[in-house]
């Protein structure tokens, strides 16, 4: 395994040696932004390195208000509150909204945050991957009363967009409550980037979404965007939030630098979207097996373990770093994992489109 020592961007360094850089998920390319690295060294000059309290102690300070600010801004919601990890999202509002839900169903792909944010105490059903019909069958054949279905906005690895559109329809007539973790989905997806609800411009104040700043956003944190009155009882009533460290200088620093830019370049998400669009395209043309059409995630898919193995250890081998990983399924497949960032050069996205070529004389897809 190449181990950097150096800022990630479209390039790392590792012992000297460079990389290109396809791995990660900074699809903006904000982690290493010379303003977004200025606003953290201000910020640690003036507040040091932690606040070393909960928010609900001492831990909340004026940057911190702020953060929500700009967010509650961002998503167009009235208020925000943030917290230590996006992780935790998904077990922070699932914990207020118990009582409200008797059933969760999620999709049989679910992040590990969905299904580990879930109570113990309540009844799990999984629905097939992305399958609406199969949900709906579920609800009419359990007779389920007050649903909660939640789902990944976007699948961390396969970069398939879930199907809310339909989804949404079902979830209504079946009086239950939707959640979309964003993850994947905030700062990319949607005319302004607020993810997969403004992707599918469903209704806003109806579908719950959590949602990070470690994706496209460079950065580090958590957060739910939404009512007052939903913010509320997060502060009231998530032990999580109230038990955790306040997110420290530097982190809420750079959240905001990094809401800065993409608010005020909409265009940085475009280009990224057409840069992505253009290598998938390439990809697929020369017979790789791939999904995730319309995100920055482009994975090659494979049935052998040592092939997908094999290729992301030939692209190391010339310079370019993307992952192996093995799909969480029991379909048994295995991939390497590229992902694009708003700063890749058109020069090195041919260079990956000409190594997989010369894999392909060598191996075959």
């Amino acid at each position: 395994m190449i181990v950097p020592d150096s800022e990630i961007g479209n390039y790392i360094f590792s012992k000297g040696k460079k990389y290109s850089y396809f791995g990660g998920n900074d699809y903006l390319g904000l982690a290493s932004h010379p303003e977004v690295k200025e606003a953290v060294i201000r910020a640690v000059q003036k507040y040091g390195v932690n606040f070393s309290a909960s928010r609900c102690t001492t831990g909340t300070f004026d940057i911190h208000l702020e953060l929500e600010k700009q967010l509650s801004d961002f998503k167009g919601k009235q208020d925000t509150v943030v917290f230590a990890s996006g992780y935790q999202g998904n077990g922070i509002l699932l914990e207020i909204l118990k009582g409200s839900y008797s059933t969760v169903l999620t999709d049989q792909y679910a992040h590990a945050s969905i299904l580990g944010g879930i109570p113990r105490d309540v009844k799990i059903m999984t629905y097939n991957h992305c399958d609406t019909d199969h949900l709906e069958y579920l609800l009419a054949q359990n007779r389920i009363n007050t649903p909660l279905i939640i789902t990944d906005g976007v699948f961390a690895l396969t970069g398939e967009i879930a199907p809310l559109d339909r989804i949404y329809p079902v979830v209504k007539k079946y009086n239950g409550t939707l959640v979309a973790d964003d993850a994947h989905s905030t700062g990319v997806l949607g005319k302004n980037g607020r993810g997969t609800q403004e992707h599918f411009n469903l209704p806003g104040d109806e579908i719950y979404q959590t949602e990070t700043m470690s994706k496209a956003l460079g950065g580090y944190g958590g957060f739910i965007s939404g009512s007052k009155k939903l913010t509320e009882l997060i502060r009231k009533r998530s032990a999580t939030y109230q038990a955790s460290t306040a997110l420290p200088p530097p982190v809420v620093a750079a959240g905001m630098a990094s809401l800065k830019i993409i608010m005020e370049d909409p265009g940085l998400r475009i280009r990224l979207l057409e840069k992505t669009g253009k290598m998938r395209e390439e990809i697929a043309g020369l017979g790789f097996r791939t999904s995730g059409y319309g995100t920055p995630i482009i994975p090659v898919m494979f049935s052998s373990m040592e092939r997908a193995k094999n290729l992301s250890l030939f692209l190391s081998e010339n310079r370019i770093i993307v992952p192996y990983i093995t799909y969480p399924s029991a379909q048994g497949l295995h991939m390497i994992r590229i992902t694009v960032n708003a700063s890749h050069t058109d020069d090195q996205i041919a260079e990956v489109i000409g190594i997989l070529k010369k894999w392909i004389e060598k191996k075959g897809t």
